[in-house]
């Protein structure tokens, strides 16, 4: 009989599953995040393999997307145990997003932030943008359709999550997932004369959620060619970013990991650069009455102001030209 000392499969000891050579192909974190995971969990088993075990068993459930039968070959554990380890590290992960995923919490973190978008923008008119917003399809297991939900993130110049939304289903409009998010009906974010970067999928806005988004195709004159192409530079950081019963709350232990990960510097740079979103069609019908005069002033900035230099590298990305 196995013990919480001894690791899956062949009774091997816990460290020979934790080395550095096999934590990233098998669990894809590095030992850092899996240390800093550890950290933050309630790690008091009164019964049970431990908390390292049960950490490494949803982690590999996580990474492979196999079924509780194949975890429970790997880990020789059982699948009813299994189950139950999957179930409570999962609201375990998610009972700590708050402490993980939160908004700049002084004016000195949002200057960080703000700077970094500049750098990343590569110009100074950027130095007011306050985070990246997108949504992505998260698809869940079907037996016959293959259905999703939607996880709108906004995250800061270095990928990590600052604000999360989760449940709506994959057929709605991410204008319209934006509508009913806490982040739009509460409008305490971002500050004063700051806004958030997003893509063409989006209204260009002032009130009552500043979101500043690049000009349609096809864009006319090399002012705005130039903005759009800042703008891509900065918000590229959102495109570079990566069940139990309730699919929104594995959704959300992702988003908590991911922050762990950057934390940790476990960061796995994006495999190519991101696409030109200028032609994606948002609600004009609103953006010709809300932000698009901002948009235009710093348009008119982008041609007037120089460049950043580029004094750090946000994100391991490639220097600004």
């Amino acid at each position: 009989i196995l013990t919480p000392e001894w690791g899956p499969c062949d009774a091997r000891p816990v460290t020979s599953w934790t080395h550095s050579s096999i934590m990233r192909p098998d669990f894809r974190l590095s030992r850092e995040s899996v240390t800093a995971l550890l950290n933050r969990l309630n790690q008091e088993r009164r019964h049970g393999w431990g908390a390292l075990i049960e950490a490494l068993v949803f982690l590999f459930w996580l990474a492979s997307g196999a079924a509780y039968r194949v975890v429970s070959r790997v880990f020789a554990i059982p699948r009813a145990t299994v189950h139950c380890i999957v179930h409570r590290v999962t609201e375990e992960v998610v009972a700590t997003r708050h402490q993980v995923i939160h908004l700049p919490r002084t004016p000195e973190d949002l200057d960080a932030m703000s700077n970094g978008f500049a750098q990343l923008a590569g110009h100074r008119a950027f130095v007011k943008a306050a985070g990246a917003i997108d949504c992505c399809h998260v698809r869940i297991k079907n037996r016959k359709l293959f259905p999703s939900i939607i996880l709108q993130a906004v995250c800061d110049h270095q990928g990590r999550f600052v604000d999360t939304h989760v449940g709506w289903p994959g057929s709605v409009p991410d204008s319209r997932v934006l509508r009913h998010s806490p982040l739009y009906r509460q409008a305490r974010y971002p500050p004063p004369r700051h806004f958030i970067l997003a893509d063409g999928g989006y209204p260009c806005l002032q009130h009552p959620l500043p979101l500043i988004t690049p000009y349609k195709r096809p864009v006319h004159g090399t002012g705005a060619q130039h903005f759009n192409a800042h703008h891509s530079r900065a918000r590229s950081v959102i495109d570079a970013g990566g069940a139990p019963h309730h699919p929104s709350q594995v959704i959300t232990a992702c988003a908590v990991l991911h922050n762990i990960c950057i934390g940790a510097g476990d960061i796995v740079a994006p495999d190519e650069e991101p696409e030109d979103d200028a032609q994606d069609e948002g609600e004009t019908g609103v953006e010709a009455v809300s932000g698009a005069h901002w948009r235009d002033q710093l348009s008119a900035e982008v041609s007037a102001l120089e460049e950043v230099p580029p004094d750090h590298d946000y994100c391991q990305q490639s220097s600004i030209p």
